[in-house]
């Protein structure tokens, strides 16, 4: 049985969909099978793997629209032996689409049920919000919520939001959700204010938060544009290595035995 997490956070800009991409990638670097599932209309995750967001003729719309069967809308990267349940902007339209419609939150789980026992690990990319679709990502999040969080003091408030909305989904529809662990992200060691938030970020969420912290890197920036990870486009980075720590430390906890990298 596959895990499924999903990675969570209404502030954009934290490196979300970044770390769903690389840690996704290095996943698969140490042996596992994995899909990304993405349900932003942004569609980055989707671009990210060099797939065009506009060329897409079947995603996460039809599989929420129920249309058609996620298994049918999974792309395969052969290059990085990925799978992705792509995004695209009409994906935007979901939200409203949906309302009306009867367990409207859980649409994404049920989707992606049939899929669970294919891959060891599926990674679902939410939106920077806290809308229907991001419900959806939380309520699909069988095994937990993945907290990126950006060293930097902004990305402290919306920690605060972001435990409330947590909080609201257990009370009223999923009491086990739970935070699989806090991802810190963007950490520049140059400034004191990274150290300070890594030290704030520790003490509000103590031991969910993972040691491996991902450093601010120009080669993760110039990654996506093109369609790679890090671990693809520039494997000896220190964001390359840092995602693979994070990755093992994943499986560590997960109980899952750690091969040696292929990367």
């Amino acid at each position: 049985m596959g895990r499924v997490y999903t990675l969570a956070n209404q502030k954009g800009g934290v490196g979300k969909t970044t770390t769903a991409i690389n840690l996704g990638a290095s996943l698969v670097g140490l042996g596992q099978r994995v899909l990304i599932v993405d349900i932003d209309p942004q569609a980055n995750a989707t671009s990210s793997l060099g797939v065009d967001k506009h060329a897409v003729r079947g995603g996460a719309y039809e599989v929420l629209l129920g249309q058609a069967a996620a298994s049918a809308q999974v792309l395969y990267n052969p290059r990085l032996n990925i799978s992705i349940l792509p995004s695209s902007p009409a994906l935007a339209g979901a939200e409203v689409e949906l309302v009306n419609e009867i367990g409207r939150e859980l649409k994404l789980r049920q989707a992606i049920a049939p899929l669970v026992e294919r891959y060891d690990y599926i990674l679902v990319d939410c939106p920077p919000s806290l809308g229907l679709l991001t419900v959806n990502g939380l309520m699909a999040a069988r095994d937990g919520v993945l907290i990126p969080v950006q060293c930097e003091y902004l990305a402290l408030e919306g920690l605060g939001e972001l435990t409330r909305t947590l909080q609201r989904v257990r009370q009223a529809i999923f009491p086990t959700l739970k935070v699989r662990g806090v991802i810190l992200t963007m950490f520049d060691s140059r400034t004191h204010l990274s150290g300070d938030v890594v030290t704030e970020v520790r003490k509000y969420f103590n031991e969910q938060v993972f040691q491996t912290i991902i450093p601010r890197s120009i080669r993760l920036a110039e990654a996506p544009s093109y369609g790679l990870p890090v671990t693809a486009y520039a494997p000896a980075s220190s964001a390359a290595h840092a995602y693979e720590a994070l990755a093992r430390e994943v499986l560590a906890g997960d109980g899952v035995a750690v091969m040696e990298s292929i990367v």
